[in-house]
């Protein structure tokens, strides 16, 4: 709810601050003296269009602030939460105005859009006058109040997910058959691809076993030769091996003689001949493993110039030619099922669709239901409105598939027909000023606690209307200022004698030129006000009494002035 109005230099308000309670306010004073200003300025801190006549004369510029006091649960805090603004229970919106007409926007006193500014007043205050309304009349907000008021959030939420499902499932079904309508466009070049692929049977790792191969072979003889020279070194006359031996037999001799001194030497002997004997064992086998044979050499060069060419042709390394094989393998075995997986994606979204369409009707069903109950409770509201010939219908209309969403097949319209016999019609166009404000109110108490906007304003909704109209006006506005915050801008004394906290607008001559003020009424001075709008220009003492019996239930009066 709203808690603090600041206002500066806009038209004929130099600086006024206003704190707010809860329950129902009104606002009275002369024809003129400055309540649509109140009601622009409030408008300006909510995002409406800005423009430069509202700067008052002498000022570079209007400043408007509006502070909110607003539960965690709060739509207007989660919008702002959204976009990093940083927040309490509070929000603060803010806009200021320059002599040029150019406007700058505040949340929190972060800058934001003039947009998002809007979105977020949105979802604080509705401001319901004869000419300028939206928030009812907008039959795009009808489907989310009519579920509010029957509690359906929760089919609502069923709906939507079984919406999702669907979707996915057509999704997928749709993605499967483009991909198979692909593959059948180039069956015969894949069929030609996979051939040449599984005649190639290309292996991840093969290149680099080829690689090695192609560089030992490239230097076989080269290799067999060191190979045959180190043999030599080992195994001649001269070779490591004879030398060892020699050695061996020599310390044999002596070996008694010497006792155990020389046992070490001869293990170090009998080792290393051991050692000598593998090593030319292990270069004797690698001898006979190295190939001196060109035509091998040509094969792996040829094997190698294949793979590379393949690896070109499909746009990869030649180790991803394997995984290049069996994907085009599996798109082949898809045409080759004959869309087998397709008719299981196809039964798939049949049941997704067959889901939704249960939950949808569930919904529907609910919805239907929900209409009657708020048709009969606004009628309840009528007659004493002075609008007893008119009737309020709300029409459920089921879309056609295309128009199936997650909030289900329904299209709904808040409908009136002023009159018995005429055809129920859109509010806006069908009720006139008048009666559009009162079915508006009607609506408003029956769907009070339905409705997320917590501070409502009406602008002049007793139009027209006087005597028991205005105190039924009157006595609805009070009910719904028990649940809500409202404020009533009204020349109606029955309408001002049921407000908790009441503020007269006045002009007044401030430093040789008219600026307006306002002041918030004590009881006495609420019966004073009271009278004047019932006797005019005069105040009698016959509208004093008169003020007073209206006053005779009315609430102790609230809000403050600062």
């Amino acid at each position: 709810m709203i808690i603090g109005l600041s206002i500066r230099d806009v038209v004929l308000i130099d600086r006024l601050d206003l704190s707010f309670d809860n329950g129902l306010s009104a606002l009275t004073g002369e024809t003129g003296a400055g309540k649509s200003i109140l009601l622009d300025s409030l408008g300006l801190a909510l995002g409406a269009r800005s423009e430069s006549g509202l700067v008052r004369a002498g000022a570079d510029r209007s400043v408007v602030s509006v502070e909110f006091e607003v539960p965690e649960s709060h739509p207007a805090l989660a919008l702002a939460r959204e976009h990093g603004l940083d927040d309490e229970d509070r929000l603060i919106l803010r806009r200021t105005v320059g002599r040029d007409g150019r406007s700058r926007a505040h949340v929190n006193d972060q800058s934001v859009s003039v947009g998002l500014l809007r979105q977020i007043g949105d979802r604080l205050v509705e401001i319901q006058g004869q000419f300028d309304q939206h928030g009812l009349l907008d039959s795009a907000t009808h489907r989310g109040i009519l579920d509010a008021f029957g509690g359906l959030e929760g089919r609502v939420s069923a709906v939507s997910a079984a919406h999702g499902t669907w979707r996915d499932a057509v999704a997928k079904r749709i993605e499967a058959e483009q991909a198979l309508a692909a593959a059948a466009a180039d069956e015969e070049l894949l069929r030609h691809a996979v051939a040449e692929l599984d005649a190639l049977a290309p292996r991840t790792g093969e290149a680099m076993e080829l690689e090695e191969s192609r560089r030992t072979l490239a230097a076989a003889e080269q290799i067999i030769a060191a190979m045959t020279a180190s043999l030599g070194a080992i195994e001649g006359e001269q070779g490591a091996e004879n030398a060892i031996g020699i050695a061996r037999r020599l310390l044999d001799k002596v070996a008694d003689q010497a006792g155990h001194r020389l046992e070490p030497a001869l293990s170090a002997l009998d080792r290393a001949a051991a050692e000598i004997q593998e090593a030319s064992a292990s270069l004797s086998s690698a001898a006979q493993d190295i190939e001196t044979d060109a035509g091998r050499l040509e094969e792996v060069d040829d094997r190698l110039h294949a793979l590379r060419g393949a690896a070109r042709k499909h746009g990869v390394e030649v180790d991803d030619l394997e995984g290049v094989h069996r994907d085009i393998a599996a798109r082949l075995a898809a045409l080759d099922d004959q869309g087998g997986s397709l008719s299981e994606l196809a039964v798939a979204e049949k049941n997704a669709r067959s889901a939704y369409i249960t939950a949808a009707d569930a919904l529907s069903e609910c919805r239907a239901a929900a209409a009657s109950a708020l048709d009969a409770s606004v009628a309840r509201e009528l007659p004493p409105l002075k609008l007893d010939r008119a009737r309020f219908t709300t029409r459920v209309e089921t879309g056609e598939e295309a128009d199936w969403s997650a909030t289900g097949k329904d299209k709904v319209f808040f409908e009136v027909a002023t009159n018995p016999g005429s055809a129920p019609g859109p509010l806006a166009r069908i009720a006139s000023g008048g009666e559009l404000s009162r079915f508006l109110l009607a609506l408003k108490v029956v769907l009070a606690e339905a409705d997320p906007i917590d501070t409502l304003i009406f602008d002049e909704v007793d139009s027209g209307v006087g005597g028991a109209v205005a105190a039924a006006v009157g006595e609805r506005l009070a009910r719904l200022g028990e649940r809500l915050q409202v404020l009533v801008v009204t020349h109606s004394p029955q309408v001002a004698a049921k407000a908790g906290a009441h503020w007269r607008v006045a002009k007044r001559e401030k430093d040789q030129s008219m600026a307006t003020s306002v002041s918030v009424l004590t009881q006495a001075e609420r019966q004073e006000e009271i009278a004047r709008m019932l006797a005019g220009e005069t105040v009698t003492e016959e509208a004093r009494a008169a003020a007073a019996r209206l006053m005779d239930n009315a609430p102790e009066p609230k809000g403050a002035l600062l």
